[in-house]
């Protein structure tokens, strides 16, 4: 998930770079997120597994379900089995669970997990982002908007998001919080 700018609000491509004359964006444009596939489908298949706790799901019944394609699928699972956040059994009987309870695994983990940096700048790091002159601050705002969506993401597990039927750890207060969004 990382700050992306291919087209302007109307749906044109933007050519050259955000924010300036030859991008073709105005003051108080919109710069939209981005989520990658590999994030929402990591996402979408750690809850369809969660939801069944008692046994465990196949690659197929997950992307049937979520209407992932099968292949992607295999390899983000791969991704998320390699992150400890599912573990696996070969065989008939075999198929995914969770590596961790619900209740321990956050947005923030399954995005690390499968896109690495949460928010990049042309594939680098904000860490050590650093401009000369007038530009000198704008580091300092790709930082904050990158912790401000780690703290949302990190502070978003999957039982919280998950239908209160299926959720038997989660809190009086996850419930309420799931009511209000």
């Amino acid at each position: 998930m990382f700050p992306q700018c291919t087209k302007d609000w109307t749906g044109d491509p933007v050519r050259g770079t955000c924010g300036s004359p030859r991008a073709g964006l105005r003051v108080g444009h919109y710069v939209r997120m981005h989520i990658s596939a590999k994030a929402d489908y990591a996402t979408r298949a750690l809850l369809e597994v969660a939801c069944e706790p008692a046994r465990p799901l196949t690659c197929e019944a997950i992307a049937s379900s979520q209407q992932i394609p099968f292949r992607f699928l295999k390899s983000v699972v791969g991704e998320l089995r390699r992150a400890g956040l599912v573990r696996s059994q070969r065989g008939c009987e075999g198929g995914y669970w969770l590596g961790r309870p619900a209740d321990e695994i956050t947005l923030l983990d399954v995005s690390r997990a499968v896109d690495g940096e949460l928010i990049t700048l042309r594939g680098a790091p904000l860490a050590g982002l650093d401009y000369p002159g007038p530009a000198s601050g704008l580091p300092d705002v790709w930082r904050r908007i990158e912790d401000e969506a780690a703290a949302v993401l990190s502070g978003t597990t999957l039982a919280t998001l998950l239908p209160a039927a299926t959720d038997e750890h989660a809190t009086a207060e996850q419930f309420s919080r799931r009511g209000a969004a």
